[in-house]
């Protein structure tokens, strides 16, 4: 089918680029003119009442349905790459991705998701799920505004960015609209809504998208199956409106980890072969039926069945309610969100880089050896072999000559979360300027019931692979034992379970002063009070009891005592930026803002040390907006501290996460940031972002007194220097037809995987393309992503590679770019 799409791509392609640059074509909507988008924008997110984009004294940027149409975008974290000063890597899948914001050290935990002005759950970074778990782009987003840096902290909870998804609304006409969507990577899309008046001053509207996708890395099973419903009532009243929503998403995504892609005993031989580079994964059939063993704290063993194909099951219901209304001078606003829902995570994730079977094996000789010799038999070799309904099967690893292990996880989180936002604002006239306030109380509870269960298992090196048990025999070929068990090299490895229970109160104020009509002072001030409380579960090491196998000793196991923990925390975040107009065309401004993030709920189910972090922002604008370009140019300054190095890496030797080394200090990243918007003619737009910064790590100190001169100073892990894309795009018409054509060039600098900056990922770049045909109420997209298969490489192995990297200089375990496909997307509204 691919082909067919290519085929079907460069034909179109081919016969609208002669008309095209003969027609003067009426803008399309994601192609208005600069004074349009730039100066009449309205934004809503993070402002105590909605203002232009133009006038914002911090950066911001704005995507409407049709743009996000036009950029096509894989899932929620590719939206985000298209942002300046948003570092995005979309290779996981559908959700759970990693954004990094101007810099700082952390995968979410410092921007926050929202929907219609609120979140669905209260914490950014949930235990195993983030804002892109909870929140997908669908057919019933109106826009989607992007605040980096300013106002964020004051209108959010551990915030330097707020990312909000504003949803249709019913209007007086009503309108109605199908999206189906079909990928050559077995993607079947149907997305949908209708909108408009229900009864006098009562407007509706609803809509959300299924979906079913064998994945860009197809793992024997579908990937990605489920979907989204969301709907709002609007009451409009003498004196503003009443708002009742409703959201309710169930949905499975197979998570996507890295895979090796050479051979760390030459690096120079890929792995390709074996385990192909853009459709490759360690995921396999053979695990949808897993078996997890465990000791629960009372001297039994819990046996567990689970299903990879499962994959992350995230479902909520979520249920708000929000009213506005104008009293006087003053307007006054309440918002409530409720969320109930649950996650079930089975995951595949990457543990050590492949071995030599030879090594691996003979590695576990003196181990076999104590377990299984006896008077009269000797444990004399080892060897591979597969179990099946004809009994032990000898394995032979094959021309690679290698195995690999991983660990299967299986997470659940039942989480509760509810929210309120109550605000009053107006406007005051003063001899020196009009001053609009805004003063709200913030209240929010969120809980938690958390677990988790870790095993490893050994593969065979192959996409898709097969489990292999390694055998211990005697000199005569008799088996004496196992090191493995039906695959599994270690059961229990990790496990975790606990409760938490949050509360939340937070005071804001926030004040924007036009003191002349050129010049305007804005800043606010939030103040939180947490207060945590919960228990994780307690553990220790046992054996399960099985002579015959290695793979159930020293496991982990609950005592089934639960160890109280909690913590009461205060933070202060704030803002302040001024702005100047030279010109109604012309401006700049100047902001500070600091943010803070509270130590998350894993804290509470591991008996953690708490620790809050902070993020200080400053950042200064230029800002043009004429007929024919428009520019926002934001220079930044980000400073992270603590920037704790310290983690539990995964021990290849005991199988478990354990291995600790800590560096405190701090993370800084100075920088630029560019959107540009060029309009030449009417048939042509050149749109491009990007981002260019030195994110460095700085004043460490070792707690093992460790040189800090080992890392003092070297690049960020995982952050490049320079990244953006290029989006060229050409506009046509002929009789009632109208279209654009246009490309989209991304482009990532060189990143580390680790402190010390001994292995690379190489810097690479990305060519999408598409054409897009409207006709009355139609409209046809045909989008290609990855058209040159760049084999571009992020992440790297985070379980192993933090501290010193991979053993060579560049990444030979990683997580790939997806590689060549297409989308054919055609909607009919009405």
């Amino acid at each position: 089918m691919k082909s067919l799409f290519a085929t079907v791509s460069l034909a179109a392609l081919a016969l609208q680029a002669a008309p095209v640059l003969a027609q003067t074509a009426p803008q399309g909507p994601a192609v208005a003119a600069a004074d349009e988008t730039t100066i009449d924008e309205v934004i809503v997110t993070g402002v105590a009442k909605g203002q232009r984009r133009f006038d914002a004294s911090f950066a911001v940027t704005a995507l409407s349905q049709e743009d996000i149409v036009q950029l096509a975008p894989l899932n929620f974290a590719d939206l985000l790459s298209q942002v300046p000063g948003v570092l995005s890597e979309a290779t996981g899948g559908e959700v759970q991705n990693v954004y990094r914001l101007r810099g700082i050290p952390n995968e979410g935990s410092f921007q926050a998701f929202h929907e219609d002005g609120m979140p669905i759950y209260q914490d950014n970074d949930g235990a195993f799920f983030k804002g892109d778990v909870l929140s997908r782009i669908d057919i019933m987003t109106e826009t989607v505004e992007f605040v980096r840096g300013g106002p964020a902290p004051v209108y959010a909870s551990n915030a330097s960015a707020i990312y909000n998804q504003i949803t249709r609304r019913g209007t007086d006409v009503p309108e109605a609209a199908v999206r189906v969507t079909l990928g050559d990577t077995g993607l079947y899309r149907v997305d949908g809504y209708w909108a408009g008046p229900v009864a006098e001053d009562t407007y509706l509207a609803a809509g959300g998208f299924l979906r079913t996708h064998d994945g860009y890395r197809p793992s024997g099973f579908p990937t990605d199956e489920g979907g989204q419903f969301r709907a709002n009532l609007v009451r409009t009243l003498n004196n503003g409106e009443l708002r009742l929503s409703f959201k309710y998403l169930n949905d499975h995504n197979v998570f996507m980890l890295p895979i090796p892609v050479a051979d760390p005993r030459n690096p120079s031989v890929s792995l390709n072969p074996y385990i192909d580079f853009f459709e490759g994964t360690l995921n396999s059939s053979v695990l949808q039926n897993a078996r997890l063993l465990y000791s629960n704290g009372a001297g039994a063993t819990v046996v567990e069945d689970r299903d990879l194909s499962d994959g992350r099951h995230t479902e909520y219901v979520n249920v708000g309610l929000d009213y506005e209304g104008t009293f006087g001078a003053w307007t006054v606003s309440n918002k409530l969100r409720y969320t109930d829902g649950s996650l079930s995570f089975d995951a595949l994730y990457s543990t050590s880089n492949p071995a030599d079977a030879t090594v691996f094996a003979n590695g576990f000789l003196a181990a076999a050896g104590a377990a299984f010799n006896t008077p009269t038999s000797t444990v004399s070799r080892m060897g591979y072999a597969t179990v099946g309904s004809n009994g032990l099967t000898a394995f032979n690893p094959g021309a690679s000559g290698l195995v690999i292990s991983g660990q299967y996880r299986a997470i659940g989180n039942e989480f509760m979360s509810i929210m309120n936002d109550s605000r009053i604002s107006r406007s005051i006239q003063t001899g020196l300027g009009t001053h609009d306030i805004a003063f709200g109380l913030y209240l929010a509870n969120y809980q938690a019931d958390y677990s988790q269960r870790y095993q490893d298992y050994l593969f065979q090196l192959a996409s898709n692979p097969r489990t292999i048990d390694l055998v211990a025999y005697n000199a005569t070929g008799g088996v004496l034992g196992y090191v493995t068990d039906d695959g599994v090299l270690r059961y229990s490895t990790t496990i975790t379970a606990g409760s938490s229970d949050t509360s939340l109160v937070a005071l804001y104020f926030a004040d924007n002063w036009q003191i002349t009509d050129k010049l305007r002072l804005d800043y606010g001030v939030r103040h939180e009070r947490y207060d945590a409380s919960g228990f994780g579960i307690g553990q220790t090491t046992v054996n399960l009891g099985d002579p015959t196998t290695l793979a159930d000793n020293a496991t982990r196991a609950f005592t089934g005592v639960a160890i109280p923990s909690g913590y009461e925390e205060d933070t202060t975040p704030w803002t302040v930026g001024v702005n100047y107009d030279f010109r109604p065309w012309l401006g700049a401004y100047a902001r500070a803002s600091k943010a803070y993030r509270i130590p998350g709920e894993f804290t509470i189910f591991t008996n953690g040390r708490p620790i809050t972090t902070e993020a200080q922002q400053y950042e200064a604008g230029l800002k043009l907006s004429v007929p024919t370009l428009s520019a926002y140019v934001t220079g930044f300054y980000t400073k992270f501290e603590p920037f704790n190095a310290s983690f539990l890496a995964f021990n290849p030797v005991t199988g478990a996460n354990n291995q600790v080394l800590t560096f405190i200090g701090e993370a800084e990243s100075p920088g630029v940031e560019v959107d540009v918007d060029w309009s030449p003619v009417d048939w042509f737009d050149l749109a491009a972002t990007f981002t260019i910064s030195d994110p460095t790590i700085s004043n460490l100190v070792n707690e093992f007194k460790a040189p800090a001169a080992a890392v003092e100073g070297n690049q960020l892990i995982r952050e490049p220097k320079t990244y953006g894309n290029i989006r060229p795009t050409v506009n046509f018409s002929r009789g009632g037809l109208f279209g654009e054509v246009y490309l989209r060039y991304n482009f990532v600098g060189d990143r580390y995987v680790d402190l010390q900056n001994q292995t690379l990922l190489p810097a690479y770049q990305t060519l999408a393309a598409g054409i897009t045909l409207n006709h009355g109420g139609w409209q046809v997209q045909l989008v290609g992503e990855n058209l040159t298969e760049e084999a571009g490489l992020t992440e790297g192995n985070p379980r192993t590679d933090q501290l010193s990297g991979q053993g060579t200089r560049e990444a030979i375990y990683g997580r790939p770019l997806f590689g060549r496909n297409f989308r054919l997307v055609t909607t009919f509204k009405w």
